[in-house]
């Protein structure tokens, strides 16, 4: 398939010959001979191409030909661009006169001695040889001049895809088995469905997924996209946010377990997993853990390739689902191909259509593609006969790819083709942007613009939307903005895009002698955490490259820490001289080295989500670049002085960057851009709103700021927002409101920067200081706008008409204080809000909302509302929020919360803050209303002191409570101000965890019987807290910090202050016991065979630590003891669990120096040594140590060894060592050299002598630059021993 690329190339190539800039150039420099010569060359290959097109289908010889073709089109093309780019130095030059020296310490060498009358003309000889004698090839391969079959117009029609046929058995017995009772010894069974690609598994499953009957009988669905990769904790952490709608951080898997098993508890679910493959039986028992406990009659519909999994499941009568009958399939296929059920009205057309169909072998995935391959065409029976009658089905045989799919793919325009082989740098399951796909497809100039007048741009949205017509392109599951690939189309793009595209995976890496890098054009890699330079290595041979670009198969949201060696970006980059795309988004990257200046075919540079703090100035030198993303570069304060200088540059993506303050001078001329999302107008030397006019194609989002500064409101009517097509606007004034400031000046300055109304879809106002708003705020013109922002307008009266919006379902208002009522100049006249699904009133110091007409206001679509710090609005009245689910009531009086309770009977969460009047008397008022709430959070409500009367009644109440939070009430004593006997307990069913935090008057808390996670924190009153004593013993997690008074009664019932009696709750999974200075003994371990984490930390007078018990926990991974200087002295002593994997220890009464060995299990893989405050250190040599540290480690820490000077020996055994942390060392200076090569990452804390010696300019750089991860004095040592979550508690 390689004419694709070569003809494209070709076309490229012509244009640029054809351009006058290059043949000034070329005669200037005495090469337009060759350059024509060139040109006469490509003109006889080119009328070669239709005929090699048909004939590398199944000609080898041919296929090799075009190969070597398009290798040499790429070398053109690069020689040209070389050009070309020389062209506009010299045009640049020219413009500024003559080259000063300064500029030319700018310029790079490369771009000044292009002594292109010796270097061009024997590359150009070169090249045009090689030409010649592929041109002489035509013989002996049989390829003559043949014409282009004439090409249409495609007018693509788009099928509805709903129309799904033929699966209506399948269905109905699937039915029967999601709504029925059958049999099953678990908590829930699973319904699979098992075929190859292409039948139509996932259609079936989504069939299901929407049917009625299937959405009443089931309160919780989730659909998840497993694929090849079966990440646990990613479908668990998809199925808790389609349950729950949050996306809150877990680092630990057993946590987030927690927190989905409390979601699905006692609720019927369903959930599809969708194209599993994975066969592990230990991956999906883990996966399924927290089902376990469920209500029952859930179900699990698993879409498959793959039976081995289902018959370990004991899923014995399996059948494949089948290929569609042939009078079904006959009807799918007319329906995409015609339009309509049947071939009655093309009688004609029928034969060729069965033998399609047939050909297809049924497969409903096939006849949608080849069905729409055929709609965009006319009726006519050659071009049926044509597709029957193709080459193409006799090669697909033997090959995974559907032979229906390659038609597909072969029926594309080259243009097209080019763009889908492309995809085929990113991996499966990888989410689309399709604007970002489009600036990528732009850089590597595949949207050629000769024939059209069309924005690049607007030509490869066209081009993309032709793809999503065609099936290449699916909507994303989850958001219609975003797009996926079906995995068969992945696998044909891998296909046809053959020897000049690489995707860096860990297959390739396995043995990279096979491969010959130096083919290669571009590059992916799907980013990791740690990126070594060992991986890029081979590369360096590939000095054709031109597409080094980093993905990731997470949604940004989820991304982790990626660390990126620096000697790739200072020694690989250099290597890449051609390179037009350069993305290394997301890598904690803190500087960007000088050698990125000399990139000079750079069209593409990412560095959003990076760590750096300016840009090199030679970046100015870019003259060809187009995209400069430094989105989320949150330490980035200044841009390159010269930004003028970048002509071609249309997009400059400067979201979230808070610190950068100063637009450069002349971003105003730079007429290419689309988009800038950050304006600052500044004073003198910056940018002036009245150079926005110049900016005629500006679009997307854009945030302006410093409208202070404007002082004539005419030269912001200059900027003439309202001709263009933004689609999100923030206008951002001072929020220093001085008497510089003039209220009526800034009106006429907001009412000039009215945006265009069919395009808005998201306005911000920030610190406006006018009394009012002006009237284009709210007019209902705009109707797509979907959410408004008013923050900081201090000095407004009134809010804009925003009630009559038709669109709006966000708006957001906050410091505003002037403002005392919400009443009829929000609302506006009929109906109101809509489509409102989230108001959010934060620090509206004067509202009262007096006004009538606002208390008729329903808003039907609510789902959130927040108010917070209202002091003045005593009383709300509201219509019915009959969606409501999330309630934030903060800094208000209590009048508010008792009337928003009392007309939102859906509120599922609660979050309730500093409020006045909340008093026992009050609160269980409030109670009576809050019967659906799920998670209820009190923080800082000082006048409460018991929650609820008794357990009894508040079983009756709190129907569904599964989370409570108190903290920092001060006067609360405890939960339940009459606390029964313990069968009272077991009233409260529904509760899962309690979490008490910062409450001082705390002196008891009890949990009922179903509690499962207990945190108790700085209640420096509590004596004694109640665990669970009866049921089904669920309780898993316990967390007790800073706690200063004995807690004897029940923890232990005697005065021997054992903490934890196993057989009370034998299911603990997860201990933290901190800063508890009364603690003399801790926990009886023997039976705890789900202990997996256990931390003890700062009791310095527990006296023992069972340490014999811990060989019989067969659980327990990490183990953290540290601060407990009154230990026996005899431990440790070589007892430890046999599947630990992190321990970190130290600070006992024993010191380290005298431990012996300790016999770790070879599962040890993380070990901390901490040297506490009263050891007697006598550890001056790492040797010392080394007995401690057993082969199998790859984290070692070491820390607070005051005499240790050097780790150069001691840990040379450890040859699988990956990460080092020294800390609290102050003497040490001196590294092992011997590991260093191997290390991916190196913290270094409180070692003066070291960290100076490490640093870019120290001795030790040159060995440790290859490091991906350097940290000195930045990060928590703890990161890489425990979970995030739990470290927090820690620190």
């Amino acid at each position: 398939m390689a004419e694709i690329i070569a003809s494209e190339l070709l076309k490229a190539v012509f244009e640029k010959l054809s351009s006058e800039a290059l043949k000034k150039i070329g005669r200037s420099q005495g090469i337009q001979s060759e350059l024509k010569k060139l040109e006469r060359t490509l003109t006889q290959i080119q009328s070669l191409l239709n005929d090699a097109s048909q004939k590398e289908i199944t000609d080898k010889a041919v296929q090799n030909w075009l190969s070597g073709l398009q290798h040499l089109a790429y070398d053109i093309d690069d020689v040209l661009d070389d050009l070309a780019t020389q062209a506009m130095h010299r045009e640049l030059t020219q413009q500024s006169g003559a080259i000063t020296s300064k500029v030319k310490r700018l310029v790079p060498t490369c771009c000044i001695n292009l002594s292109l009358s010796q270097r061009m003309h024997h590359k150009l000889d070169d090249i045009t040889t090689k030409l010649q004698d592929l041109e002489k090839e035509k013989v002996s391969l049989g390829l003559i001049v043949k014409d282009e079959r004439s090409k249409r117009i495609y007018q693509t029609s788009m099928v509805d895809t709903s129309s799904i046929v033929g699966r209506e058995k399948e269905k109905k017995e699937l039915l029967v088995k999601l709504l029925g009772d059958e049999p099953c010894d678990k908590n829930f069974s699973i319904v699979p469905i098992v075929g190859m690609g292409g039948l139509g598994k996932t259609t079936l499953a989504k069939l299901l997924y929407d049917d009625e009957k299937v959405k009443k009988h089931f309160e919780v669905m989730a659909w998840v996209c497993v694929s090849d990769q079966f990440d646990i904790f990613n479908i668990s952490k998809v199925i808790l946010q389609s349950v729950n709608g949050e996306n809150k951080e877990f680092a630990d898997l057993n946590l987030l377990q927690v927190a989905l098993r409390n979601q699905l508890k006692e609720k019927r679910f369903l959930i599809v997993l969708d194209d599993v493959w994975s066969e592990s039986y230990e991956e999906w028992e883990t996966l399924v853990s927290p089902f376990h406990e469920c209500a029952p009659k859930n179900k699990i519909i698993m879409t498959t390739r793959k039976m081995q999994l289902l018959k370990k499941l004991g899923c014995d009568d399996l059948s494949y689902l089948q290929t569609l009958s042939d009078d079904d399939a006959m009807s799918l296929f007319a329906q995409h191909a015609l339009g309509e059920n049947n071939f009655d009205l093309h009688p004609i057309l029928r034969p060729y259509g069965e033998g399609i169909v047939k050909k297809c072998d049924n497969l409903p995935l096939a006849l949608r593609v080849l069905g729409r391959l055929l709609r965009i065409k006319t009726k006519e029976e050659d071009e049926w006969k044509q597709l029957l009658n193709s080459d193409i089905w006799e090669l697909g045989k033997g090959d995974e790819i559907i032979p229906a799919l390659r038609l597909s793919y072969l029926d594309l325009s080259a243009c097209l083709k080019q763009l889908f082989a492309y995809c085929s740098l990113f991996p499966k399951d990888y989410v689309f942007d399709k604007d970002d796909l489009i600036i990528l497809w732009m850089a590597e100039g595949f949207l050629n613009q000769s024939s059209s007048n069309k924005s690049m741009e607007s030509l490869g949205l066209e081009y993309f939307e032709e793809l999503l017509s065609r099936s290449f392109f699916q909507y994303a599951p989850n958001d219609s903005s975003l797009f996926v690939m079906h995995d068969l189309h992945n696998d044909l793009a891998i296909s046809v895009a053959g020897e000049f595209f690489l995707r860096l995976d860990d297959e390739i890496m396995k043995d990279t002698r096979k491969k010959d890098f130096e083919k290669y054009r571009h590059m992916s890699f799907v980013r990791k955490e740690y990126e070594a330079y060992s991986k890029f290595k081979p590369i360096k041979s590939a000095t054709s490259l031109r597409t080094f670009l980093a993905v990731s198969v997470e949604p940004e949201d989820r991304w982790g820490e990626f660390y990126l060696s620096s000697k790739i970006l200072v020694d690989l980059l250099p290597k890449l001289p051609l390179l037009r795309v350069l993305c290394l988004s997301g890598y904690f990257i803190s500087e960007v080295p000088e050698n990125i200046g000399s990139l000079k075919h750079l069209r593409y540079l990412n560095l959003s989500r990076t760590l750096i703090t300016c840009l090199p100035e030679n970046v100015c030198n870019l003259y060809n670049i187009q995209s400069l993303i430094l989105y989320r570069c949150k330490s980035l304060f200044m841009l390159p002085i010269n930004f003028s200088k970048l002509k071609n540059l249309r997009h400059l993506d400067i979201r979230d960057t808070p610190l950068l303050s100063k637009i450069p001078f002349g971003v105003g001329k730079l007429k290419s851009l689309q988009t800038l999302s950050k304006i600052i107008i500044g004073g003198d030397n910056g940018l002036a709103i009245t150079e926005l006019k110049d900016l005629i194609n500006l679009r997307g989002t854009t945030l302006i700021k410093g409208l202070e500064k404007v002082e004539i409101a005419s030269h912001a009517s200059e900027a003439n927002l309202s001709q263009k097509r933004l689609s999100g606007l923030e206008l951002e004034w001072s929020d220093v409101f001085n008497d510089s400031r003039k209220k009526s000046l800034e009106k006429e300055v907001l009412d000039a920067l009215k945006p265009h109304s069919e395009s808005l879809i998201k306005l911000g106002i920030v610190s406006y200081g006018g009394i009012e708003f002006p009237n284009w705020v709210g007019d209902t013109s705009y109707l797509n706008l979907i959410s408004v922002s008013l923050r900081g307008c201090k000095h407004c009266t009134s809010l804009p008409p925003l009630g009559q919006l038709p669109s709006l379902k966000e708006l957001y208002t906050e410091d505003i204080n002037e403002v005392k009522a919400m009443g009829s100049e929000l609302i506006g006249t009929g109906r109101a809000f809509t489509s409102l699904e989230v108001l959010e009133l934060r620090n509206m110091k004067r509202l009262e909302v007096r006004s009538t007409r606002i208390e008729v206001v329903s808003f039907p679509c609510l789902k959130k509302l927040v108010v917070r710090g209202c002091p003045n609005l005593v009383q709300v009245s509201p219509g019915a929020l009959p969606l409501l689910n999330s309630l934030e009531v903060s800094e208000c009086d209590s009048g508010v919360l008792r009337k928003l309770v009392q007309v939102a009977s859906s509120v599922k969460e609660l979050r309730i803050e500093s409020m006045l009047g909340l008093s026992d008397v009050v609160w269980r008022g409030v109670i009576e209303y809050v019967g659906g709430v799920e998670s209820l959070t009190i923080i800082r409500c000082n006048e409460i002191r018991y929650l609820w009367e008794s357990e009894a009644k508040a079983s009756k109440a709190l129907t569904k409570l599964r989370e409570l939070e108190v903290s920092n009430c001060q006067n609360m004593v405890r939960l339940g101000e009459k606390e029964e006997d313990d069968c009272g307990r077991d009233l409260i069913t529904t509760l899962r965890t309690v979490m008490i935090q910062d409450c001082e008057s705390m002196e008891h808390c009890r949990c009922p019987n179903n509690t499962e996670i207990l945190i108790i924190g700085g209640c420096t009153s509590m004596t004694s807290a109640s665990f669970p004593t009866t049921g089904e013993q669920k309780f898993k997690s316990l967390e007790i910090d800073s706690c200063d008074k004995p807690l004897e009664k029940e923890f232990g019932g005697d005065n021997t202050r054992v903490v934890i009696n196993n057989t009370r709750i034998p299911k603990l999974q997860y201990v933290l016991l901190g800063s508890l200075p009364n603690l003399t003994t801790t926990i009886e371990l023997s039976h705890f065979i789900h202990l997996t984490h256990l931390v003890i930390i700062e009791c310095p007078n527990m006296e023992s630590f069972p340490d014999h018990e811990l060989p019989n926990l067969p659980s327990l991974t990490s183990l953290l003891i540290f601060g407990c200087a009154s230990t026996d002295d005899s431990f440790p002593r070589g007892f430890w669990p046999p599947k630990l994997q992190s321990l970190v220890i130290g600070g006992l009464k024993k010191p380290i120096i005298e431990w012996g060995p300790q016999n770790f299990p070879t599962s040890l893989v993380r070990l901390g040594l901490l040297c506490g405050e009263s050891e007697v250190d006598d550890v001056s040599r790492c040797s010392q140590l080394s007995h401690l540290l057993p082969l199998s480690l790859t984290t070692l820490r070491i820390d607070g060894f005051k005499k240790l000077k050097s780790v150069s020996v001691g840990l040379q055994h450890l040859t699988s060592l990956q990460h080092l942390f020294l800390s609290d060392c102050p003497r040490m200076k001196h590294l092992p050299d011997i590991l260093l090569p191997s290390l991916l990452s190196l913290n270094i804390e409180e070692c003066p002598k070291l960290e100076g010696r490490c640093s870019r300019r120290g001795s030790y750089w040159s060995r440790i630059s290859h490091i991906p991860c350097i940290r000195r004095n930045t990060e928590s040592f703890y990161s890489l021993m425990f979970p995030k979550d739990l470290m927090e508690l820690i620190l």
